[in-house]
């Protein structure tokens, strides 16, 4: 990878919007460019855009949408841009905190209105961190299954879509105006493609042990669940051009992957009455911080496995994901009619467990309190038929990246854009600050829709 500075070097072809990256950023910068009126060429490495999107659950945090109106749900994008700032500590960027969760709420009714990606409001349960009943999903409540609305939708607008062709080179002239790309095909034919306008969507780092490493290296030895094509592509284009870079020690990781199965299992079960034990049948940590953060205390138990314990109620809760379903039908969904049987389904010492479940009893009854300080009393308490599921932690994508604007420009050193460059995403850098912790909940999709509508907007302005 790497970019090349010639003012003079000639092309191929020529498109006034050039995309790199499939994934929902990429596809939602595409549709907001298009619907513009420019020519856009998305450029995806794989055969079938996937990315990070289609291994996610897919769901969109938004605020002050018609979905939630519907429903009765009052929020706003201020109420959205407090509870962000809250979880980061107020390491994110404001004004971009603000213009994306002003962008987010209309984004979606657009996405439903003008291109047919109708979104249910998931209700009954709070993920950490916000005050709002906000996530919002395809009908499928699965990342393919929005990834598969994104590409029809495209299709529909007349979006060109170039699978199976990898980026190598960027080309730019002195004043670090990106003049285009070179792509290699799987045959090894090398084309070189001109663009006015350029939008990194390629997502960030995950899939590059090395940058893990030397960046995130408490979390180098985990599952990586993300998708191989994020090696970082972005962050190198970008600070060769002179782009800032920030908050590369963030990533979004998750302390529930049912293993050895790779199968994601929703944090629902847990924020609605579930527990997590280790190996000795023991609880380590207050499960409610957040999905992200668990993923470190998770991987600190022997084994790095961990047990999520739940009951028939939240069983019932589960089943209405897909990916719950999945696990469910490969057998990682153990089942016990007594607390003795759940243990022994599960490999835990009975009697261990019989103490930790009492013990969260007395919690939901208010008669103690949790000594990791989790409120137990707003939910009910556990009870037989018991379902467990083997865990372990695991990094999903990154968080840090290139500096960006409330447009979606990259920023240099000095705070200036870039002539021509836009990143949104995995590319850029998101809204969790600088820390596991700062990830709320759904921030990874967030970031990809909506800097991709933003990107996009800003990249068929300069485009001729």
């Amino acid at each position: 990878m790497s970019v090349v500075f010639d003012a003079g070097r000639r092309f191929d072809s020529h498109v006034p919007v050039l995309i790199i990256g499939a994934g929902a950023c990429g596809l939602v910068a595409a549709l907001t460019a298009r619907e513009a009126g420019a020519e856009v060429l998305v450029v995806e490495r794989d055969a079938t855009p996937a990315g990070s999107t289609a291994l996610s659950s897919g769901f969109i945090p938004a605020a002050h949408t018609r979905f939630q109106r519907e429903k009765g749900i009052a929020d706003s994008s201020e109420q959205f841009a407090s509870d962000l700032q809250r979880k980061n500590h107020g390491e994110a960027d404001p004004r971009l905190v603000e213009a994306i969760c002003r962008a987010s709420g209309p984004t979606l009714e657009w996405l439903a209105d003008r291109h047919g990606i109708e979104f249910v409001l998931l209700e009954g349960f709070l993920y950490p961190g916000h005050s709002a009943l906000r996530m919002h999903a395809v009908a499928a409540k699965t990342g393919a299954a929005l990834m598969a609305a994104l590409q029809r939708a495209c299709a529909a607008a007349g979006v060109d879509l170039l699978t199976s062709g990898r980026v190598t080179t960027l080309y730019a002239d002195a004043g670090r105006r990106v003049r285009g790309v070179g792509l290699e095909r799987p045959d090894g034919t090398v084309e070189a493609v001109g663009c006015d306008a350029l939008v990194l969507a390629c997502s960030g780092f995950g899939g590059n042990p090395e940058m893990v490493r030397q960046h995130i290296p408490e979390i180098a030895s985990a599952l990586y669940f993300g998708h191989v094509g994020n090696q970082g592509d972005a962050v190198r284009w970008g600070t060769a051009l002179g782009a800032a870079v920030k908050d590369l020690t963030a990533y979004q990781g998750h302390g529930s992957v049912a293993t050895p199965h790779g199968i994601l299992i929703t944090w629902a079960l847990v924020m609605e009455g579930g527990i997590q034990v280790n190996a000795q049948g023991r609880r380590f940590s207050n499960e409610h911080s957040g999905y992200s953060e668990q993923c470190l205390p998770v991987l600190e138990q022997p084994g790095s496995i961990a047990w999520t314990l739940y009951d028939e109620r939240l069983h019932r809760l589960g089943l209405e994901f897909e990916d719950y379903r999945q696990a469910h039908s490969l057998g990682a969904i153990r089942r016990g009619e007594t607390i003795a049987a759940l243990a022994a389904a599960c490999g835990l010492p009975a009697a261990t467990l019989g103490t930790t479940l009492s013990e969260v009893e007395r919690c939901v009854t208010g008669e103690t309190r949790d000594p990791f300080g989790r409120d137990f009393t707003t939910k009910p308490k556990l009870a037989a038929p018991y379902y467990g599921v083997k865990v372990t932690g695991a990094l999903f994508h990154t968080q840090g990246g290139l500096v960006v604007d409330e447009r979606g420009c990259v920023l240099d050193s000095r705070g200036l854009p870039l002539p021509n460059l836009f990143a949104g995403g995995g590319a850029a850098c998101g809204l969790s600050g600088a820390h596991v912790w700062g990830y709320l909940s759904g921030n990874g999709l967030l970031s990809a829709v909506m800097l991709g509508r933003l990107a996009g907007q800003s990249a068929a302005s300069v485009a001729r």
